[in-house]
């Protein structure tokens, strides 16, 4: 089963993905305005975002009985769960703070916050206190200080800082929406949405909302465009000198992935599965909405997948539905930090966040 909707799955979700950074300068064509969208996010040189990740359905029935049992525990906390991510970030010098909050539902609810900062060489993770986790009292609210280059250095490995270079990555993001927008029908694949039937936020205000969508008619072109005629694509773009280094991946392992999807071995195994797939797959949404305001940045996105996957010979059925929103605002003026850079005894190193996890087999 995994081999015959994750790879579905899969290219839905990297689908939407690249197509994230949607905005114009002007009123253009649907696809058009997403292609001028990577261009113009590389000029946000800083921003505020807000982003909210949701899991409105997370069902799976299988007719193992022990297996359903545990099954059903882990979904009573995931079900309903959601995180929210506030955040600042600065191209130069590069700054960005983040708080992260899950809350998890059910039996067992709890909720729990971990703010972050990121700067070009130290990542600083603040110690939640979370409910039934045993974290020492004397390092909660503490920042654990990563210094990125040292970390890589005990590995063996060169410090990359590219690695963590936002606006090549945006660059990268830039090229592959390109490669995949390419391939896809306008007609089939693209819509205009009014602000208002895009059901938009109060305070965003939009001059043009783009929504890419993919229904049970079009998915199994959709997923054959995707895996046939750009996924070799953005292999290609992948191997350029800068974003290998930047992503860190050897020549070996893309030969080896290139071969893999274009082998006559594997599109036989991929047509063969893609031709039952309305036996096992249904969607019930699938879109990404991209909302641009006057200047042509984009000011709020929501992403929202609804499917089902069966599996006619164990039994299996996964109803699964997930909603995701982000929201930028102040994009391209001056940062306004709420953490700042921790310092002093708000710090301790991951030597001494050990030892304090350490002692705890002491007692």
């Amino acid at each position: 089963m995994n081999k015959k909707w994750g790879l579905s799955a899969a290219a839905l979700l990297l689908t939407a993905a690249v197509i994230l950074p949607g905005c114009a300068s002007k009123q253009e064509g649907p696809k058009e305005a997403l292609k001028s969208a990577a261009t113009k996010a590389t000029a946000m040189s800083s921003y505020e975002m807000k982003s909210k990740f949701s899991i409105n359905d997370l069902t799976i029935e299988t007719a193992d009985a022990e297996s359903a049992a545990m099954t059903t525990q882990v979904l009573s906390m995931l079900k309903n769960a959601d995180i929210t991510i506030d955040g600042v970030y600065q191209a130069d010098p590069m700054q960005t703070e983040l708080t992260m909050v899950l809350n998890l539902k059910g039996d067992m609810s709890m909720s729990f916050n971990v703010p972050m900062v990121m700067t070009t060489e130290k990542l600083y993770v603040k110690v939640p206190s979370i409910p039934f986790f045993p974290i020492p009292e004397t390092i909660v609210n503490k920042f654990v200080e990563v210094d990125l280059k040292a970390l890589a250095e005990q590995e063996g490995a060169e410090f990359n800082p590219s690695a963590l270079d936002t606006q090549k990555m945006q660059k990268f993001s830039n090229e592959v929406m390109d490669t995949v927008l390419a391939e896809y029908d306008e007609g089939k694949y693209f819509n205009e949405l009014s602000p208002k039937e895009a059901n938009l936020p109060e305070g965003v205000e939009a001059k043009q909302v783009v929504q890419f969508q993919v229904t049970n008619d079009n998915v199994k072109e959709a997923i054959t465009i995707f895996v046939n005629n750009a996924l070799p694509k953005i292999i290609d773009i992948v191997s350029k000198e800068e974003y290998k280094e930047m992503l860190q991946i050897k020549d070996a392992d893309l030969a080896k992935a290139k071969e893999e999807i274009t082998s006559s071995e594997t599109r036989t195994e991929f047509d063969k599965s893609l031709a039952d797939l309305d036996k096992y797959l249904t969607i019930n949404q699938f879109h990404y909405n991209t909302a641009i305001n006057k200047e042509g940045f984009p000011v709020y996105q929501d992403l929202l997948m609804d499917i089902k996957v069966n599996d006619p010979e164990d039994g299996t059925n996964v109803a699964f539905s997930i909603n995701g929103t982000g929201q930028y605002e102040k994009i391209n003026e001056k940062p306004e930090f709420k953490i700042g850079i921790p310092q002093g005894d708000d710090v301790i190193t991951m030597d001494q966040l050990e030892e304090q996890f350490g002692s705890l087999g002491t007692y």
